[in-house]
């Protein structure tokens, strides 16, 4: 039987646990990437905004394949899960650190794109934007792969995260943009959750360089997945819980 199946059936709980943190990453990082693109369309004539953003889709499938294709090669690097918790890490300080200046709102400068200077002479204001969406498409995948290899090296793991990821794109962003705006909360217990992942898989560096150690054996246990699950699982379940009591008390 292949390992990899082997070892989810063996650890039916833990497997059970990676999926949930990747539906976690998937789904946030899929809202910001679709907020992106939304953003880079917003200054296209009404009528073909959904056209271009339709293009987006599309290259998000085909990028992601692509990027699906070299993961068995990824999971082989051991340096991407600390590399995946610093960038992790990374995504949850810049929603809390106060920004700078004008530059604090989310748009994207597009005339300083290169591929965007480029095509808008020769193509136009609608294709220029096209090759923009696509170019940043791309960068999208590699991140949705880069995160999903960080966190196991279980290529049906990994399979399966990078199929949320395209999922999550259409269906689960649009769900979580949805209950983020009746829930504002939510977007910050998503970054806690993000911030929490990303110094588990920092931790890593410990069980790559001791082994043997205690806190090693820890931090690979089926104990801790769990663990881990309930927590992210807490830090979204409480503040809803608390929302939902207060309403009825009032």
């Amino acid at each position: 039987m292949n390992h990899h199946l082997q070892q989810i059936l063996d650890n039916p709980l833990a497997a059970l646990a990676v999926v949930g943190n990747l539906i976690i990453i998937e789904s946030l990082l899929s809202v910001d990437n679709a907020a992106v693109l939304a953003t880079m369309v917003g200054d296209l004539p009404k009528e073909q905004r959904q056209k271009a953003l339709r293009y987006g889709i599309i290259g998000a499938y085909v990028f992601r394949g692509i990027c699906l294709l070299f993961a068995s090669y990824l999971v082989e690097v051991w340096f991407l899960k600390p590399l995946g918790g610093l960038y992790l890490l990374y995504l949850a300080a810049s929603y809390f650190l106060p920004k700078r200046g004008a530059q604090a709102d989310d748009g994207v400068d597009k005339e300083k794109s290169w591929i965007y200077r480029r095509t808008l002479g020769t193509f136009g204001q609608f294709w220029a934007t096209v090759a923009l969406i696509e170019l940043m498409d791309l960068a999208f995948s590699i991140d949705n792969v880069f995160a999903v290899v960080a966190f196991t090296d279980n290529l049906i793991l990994v399979c399966t995260g990078v199929f949320i990821g395209i999922l999550a794109m259409r269906l689960v962003a649009q769900a979580f943009v949805l209950l983020m705006a009746k829930y504002p909360f939510l977007e910050t217990a998503a970054f806690v959750v993000i911030g929490i992942l990303g110094l588990k898989l920092l931790l890593s560096l410990v069980e790559h360089y001791a082994p043997t150690h205690p806190f090693s054996r820890f931090l690979t246990s089926e104990t801790a997945e769990i663990g881990l699950t309930l927590l992210t699982v807490a830090v979204f379940a409480v503040p809803l819980l608390v929302t939902w009591v207060r309403r009825r008390v009032a």
